[in-house]
């Protein structure tokens, strides 16, 4: 998991389902167009066709910390009306990576935060689905006890990264 570089993108909506970390209108529309574009190289056998809508999750940086990128919440907020009329994508709703913190408890205070968000957010605009995603191997049980509908837990499944 990471920031999903503008280059990358295009590989990104031609292999993934799901696009997790859009955090930047900027990123969205140029997702929205390359979802939109037919899938040029049919050769390619692990070329997959772009489905007509591209799924994506809206990053919020929801505490604001300046070591995570994301929306900040009051620019999401004002860019939410334009970004849910984007052809291509799907808005699944809203993703944010918690605060490092030594107890799981500690994270619950972004993880409520994102789900008041979301819930003002969905108030005014429809269009932007339910879902959020939020929580990993560490947080996961106070991420959904706070309304995770997909939690991140592959430390949890495949043990830790082999270092180097």
């Amino acid at each position: 998991m990471g920031q999903l570089q503008s280059n990358k993108a295009r590989r990104a909506a031609r292999l993934f389902d799901v696009i997790q970390s859009v955090d930047s209108a900027d990123l969205a529309r140029r997702l929205d167009v390359l979802a939109g574009e037919p899938d040029l190289d049919a050769s390619d056998a692990r070329a997959v066709p772009v489905p007509a809508r591209l799924a994506v999750y809206l990053q919020v940086n929801i505490d604001r910390d300046p070591r995570k990128s994301g929306f900040d919440p009051g620019q999401l907020e004002r860019d939410l009306a334009d970004l849910s009329v984007l052809d291509h994508l799907e808005l699944r709703g809203l993703m944010t990576v918690g605060r490092l913190a030594s107890a799981p408890e500690d994270a619950r205070p972004t993880f409520a935060a994102l789900r008041r968000l979301s819930e003002h957010l969905r108030r005014r605009e429809p269009r932007l689905g339910p879902d959020l995603s939020m929580g990993m191997s560490d947080d996961f049980e106070v991420a959904v006890e706070e309304g995770a509908t997909v939690v991140r837990v592959g430390r949890a499944i495949f043990g830790d990264r082999p270092s180097g």
